[in-house]
């Protein structure tokens, strides 16, 4: 605990800084963290489901898990309105430009999340077809990924408060996806 002027401040737990205003206030917070803070908890998911994933994205958004309390209120259908694809499913080759077009429309910042063995590696069940794209991540850089096939609710759920947190962090979208990676190696 430290004292600064007549107020206990504990530094060891409050990552900002504590600055005076010239009319004697103080301000308990840098204005990066207030942004990565409202960025986080404002995310506008877009769908992009083309299989069975798409039903268990839908319950998450349904009255058992309502994702609206942890900030994910308004899914988009129009990529220019969204700050977050999720891709749930499989991706065929001719679905492949329609999703880059998705992800190019989308305004900066835009993260992108792969759920689904199907949208990670191509499935089980299509695997060595020539048709299926083998993984978003060949046609979009992709930041976090929720394997299982099909994933349940919960997982979607976790993938999306994880990238809170990674937002929250004030990492880039760059060390989002180095820390994701390293995560889906362990």
């Amino acid at each position: 605990m430290e004292l600064n002027q007549g107020l206990a401040v504990d530094t060891k737990e409050f990552p900002g800084q504590i600055l005076q205003t010239p009319g004697g206030g103080i301000v308990v917070s840098t204005f990066d963290s207030i942004i990565n803070w409202a960025r986080s908890n404002s995310l506008w998911p877009l769908t992009f489901a083309t299989s069975c994933c798409g039903i268990e994205m839908m319950s998450v958004a349904a009255a058992k898990y309502d994702f609206s309390r942890f900030g994910f209120e308004v899914a988009r259908a129009t990529p220019r309105q969204a700050d977050v694809i999720i891709i749930a499913g499989t991706i065929v080759n001719k679905m492949g430009p329609v999703l880059k077009r998705l992800y190019d429309q989308m305004a900066e910042p835009k993260y992108v999340i792969a759920m689904g063995a199907c949208a990670i590696s191509g499935g089980p069940f299509f695997y060595n077809t020539y048709s299926v794209v083998k993984g978003a991540d060949h046609i979009i850089p992709v930041d976090v990924y929720i394997p299982g096939c099909p994933p349940r609710p919960e997982a979607l759920l976790h993938a999306l408060i994880a990238l809170q947190e990674k937002i929250k962090s004030g990492l880039t979208r760059e060390q989002i996806r180095e820390v994701s990676k390293a995560l889906v190696l362990i």
